[in-house]
């Protein structure tokens, strides 16, 4: 895609093509996840305090370079994904240095404070450029899932650090309501939504070990929605009113169209965790700093085509997009 087509036009063609047995949402949200890759790449961690008496686990694949890509993961990830180390790969490979960042309590390590990290928390991401801007005069954000929510977010909500060049979300629910309604709600999102309610609620269970008098446990494993989950827990131990409440506020839809570095939206449409109100096809028109692109197939941070392996597509695309976007 070249440089001066995509200026143009802020809904992009896409050129993924998967083969025939992958095409379904399903096989492409699963099946990329579940085999084995090698992925050669050494990741330097730091522990990074932060003022409040928390911390944030940093790993940097440092080479010199006067550009970083900062990688954001998706809910319960860590910078250990395949996603992330992939996407890491790709951008050393085409001349980028690599911070990947773990959400507060992510890292491998319960966090020190009761809260954790929710869809719509830009402090910590903006904290985490700060220091990236100290030594790189160019920084671009790339987030999956949740953390392109985060992303997203950040990069409308205010203007960005002036270090920031260019942004890319894959597989986003930027309107976080219909989003957890279609993981809620399809039957076909049960097997994903057990597995994230099951790790969430083990989240809580040893917060409540740390935070005794601060966490009720009474019928937590009952809870089988994000609508129960982020109305009893997210919501009132980040300052929201309720579920409602957070999804609103913390959605990165609303902010779309105040974006004004060049940003990439990847969303398949077949996305098993996406509504239809999470494909801005408005927004992108009314932005030409927005740059969507909806492929028939890509799955929920899939995209495997296995034209270059077990290599998503994906990570071409957004080695592409800047290329084309950051001089």
């Amino acid at each position: 895609m070249v440089a001066g087509f995509a200026a143009r036009m802020p809904i992009i063609p896409s050129d993924f093509r998967p083969p025939w047995f992958l095409r379904e949402g399903h096989a492409q949200t699963i099946v990329p996840a579940i085999l084995p890759r090698r992925i050669s790449l050494k990741l330097e961690r730091e522990r990074w305090e932060l003022p409040d008496g928390d911390f944030l686990d940093l790993d940097w694949a440092r080479g010199g370079k006067q550009r970083v890509a900062i990688l954001s993961h998706g809910l319960e990830g860590c910078s250990m994904n395949a996603c992330i180390r992939g996407m890491a790969a790709a951008l050393v490979a085409a001349g980028w240095d690599v911070l990947a960042w773990n959400f507060r309590g992510c890292g491998g390590e319960a966090n020190r404070l009761p809260r954790f990290y929710h869809s719509g928390e830009t402090g910590d991401l903006a904290a985490v450029i700060a220091r990236a801007a100290e030594m790189y005069p160019r920084i671009a954000l790339i987030g999956f899932s949740l953390g392109g929510n985060v992303t997203l977010k950040y990069l409308g909500e205010a203007q960005p650090h002036p270090a920031v060049v260019a942004g890319v979300g894959i597989s986003v629910p930027v309107d976080l309501a219909a989003s957890s309604r279609a993981l809620d709600e399809r039957w076909a999102n049960r097997i994903y939504l057990r597995r994230f309610m099951k790790r969430l609620v083990a989240k809580v269970r040893a917060k409540a070990r740390q935070f005794p008098q601060q966490f009720d446990l009474a019928g937590a494993e009952r809870i089988r929605s994000f609508a129960e989950f982020d109305g009893r827990y997210t919501a009132p131990l980040h300052g929201f009113r309720d579920a409602a409440d957070y999804w609103e506020r913390s959605s990165a839809r609303q902010f779309l169209t105040r974006i004004t570095v060049p940003t990439l939206l990847l969303n398949a449409r077949n996305d098993p965790f996406l509504a239809p109100e999470c494909f801005p096809f408005d927004a992108a028109r009314a932005n030409p700093s927005l740059f969507l692109e909806t492929p028939e197939s890509g799955g929920h941070v899939g995209f495997l085509d296995l034209g270059h392996g077990l290599q998503p597509w994906s990570e071409r695309r957004v080695v592409e997009f800047l290329a084309s976007q950051v001089i």
